[in-house]
């Protein structure tokens, strides 16, 4: 097994097919064939069903795809810290980002980190926070952004800020966010709501629990996305963190308010992870991080958000 065979099988998983993959590869198509042929006759199982979809992976084949993957970049990652001067801080960190932050954190996460450590190459991962927490625990991501959560045996955790949740509406309802709305208010719209077991759902959940009034959930979705856009077409309500929605506000595209009586709000930290040495570039990134909301707490673009200690500082 060698990196050539690993190469070829990640590349032909991605793409499908095992042209694709040699025009990537900048091979000949018989090349990648005979690498995948070799592989499953070292592992002694296929790797690949040959259908006339494409090459799809076994359960096999995608177990040792996401090992390779894996493997592979953290050689990547090796090659790109390795340069002839150590004091160049280098290499590729990858970032995990909540669903709900990603506009308002991560374009300019990726301005402060090209302009400070041009070295570093960013990956940023987007999901909701059980999704990336399983990724920083199994090392897919380096560091990331997560919600509600304190420290594990596997995790150390930063609190960054804490902020509200939003009643969002269509336009029609006029909802703004100087004039917070109460739980009564919004209780007699029907809600679109994340599924249950997201942590989002589980904390509106919790909130509403003690009022006499059942919600009347028109649907359950499990996408922000998705959420806005049946708010936008008429279907009810939502309740969303500021930070995902303050665009649209703003924009016109829909209407929010603060949530009240009582308040809803989510912490958010950094995590990352206690079972190895944070390597230099990662520990930039945080950094910047860091830096990054504070700055954006401060100046209000991460809307009803307040700082839960001081993140980071102005020069380091």
């Amino acid at each position: 097994m060698d990196l050539k065979q690993l190469t070829a099988l990640v590349t032909v998983a991605e793409v499908g097919s095992v042209t694709k993959a040699a025009r990537l590869l900048h091979l000949v198509q018989p090349a990648v064939t005979r690498q995948i042929r070799l592989l499953e006759e070292e592992v002694g199982v296929a790797l690949f069903n040959r259908t006339h979809q494409g090459m799809i992976p076994t359960a096999a084949g995608e177990a040792l795809v996401l090992r390779a993957r894996r493997a592979l970049q953290e050689l990547e990652r090796a090659r790109a810290e390795i340069r002839p001067d150590p004091r160049q801080v280098a290499g590729i960190v990858t970032v995990g980002v909540l669903d709900s932050v990603v506009d308002v954190v991560v374009p300019p996460l990726v301005t402060a980190v090209a302009q400070r450590y041009p070295e570093i190459h960013l990956r940023i991962m987007a999901a909701y926070s059980g999704h990336l927490q399983q990724w920083l625990d199994a090392g897919d991501v380096d560091l990331s952004l997560l919600y509600n959560l304190a420290e594990t045996p596997s995790l150390a955790v930063v609190p960054l800020l804490r902020e509200d949740l939003w009643v969002v509406a269509p336009t029609a309802a006029g909802l703004a966010p100087d004039r917070p709305v109460t739980w009564a208010t919004l209780l007699e719209q029907p809600l679109v709501l994340p599924v249950a077991g997201h942590g989002l759902r589980a904390l509106i959940d919790q909130a509403r629990s003690s009022m006499p009034v059942e919600p009347r959930i028109a649907v359950e979705v499990d996408s922000m996305h998705l959420q806005k856009k049946l708010v936008l077409a008429g279907h009810g309500w939502t309740v969303l963190p500021a930070a995902g929605v303050a665009g649209d506000v703003a924009a016109g595209i829909l209407s929010g308010a603060p949530l009240t009586e009582p308040e809803l709000s989510r912490s958010v930290v950094l995590g990352l992870s206690r079972t190895m040495r944070t390597p230099p570039p990662v520990e930039a990134v945080a950094a910047s991080l860091g830096r990054l909301i504070r700055t954006l707490v401060r100046s209000g673009a991460w809307p009803s958000a307040r700082l839960s200690r001081p993140v980071g500082d102005d020069d380091g």
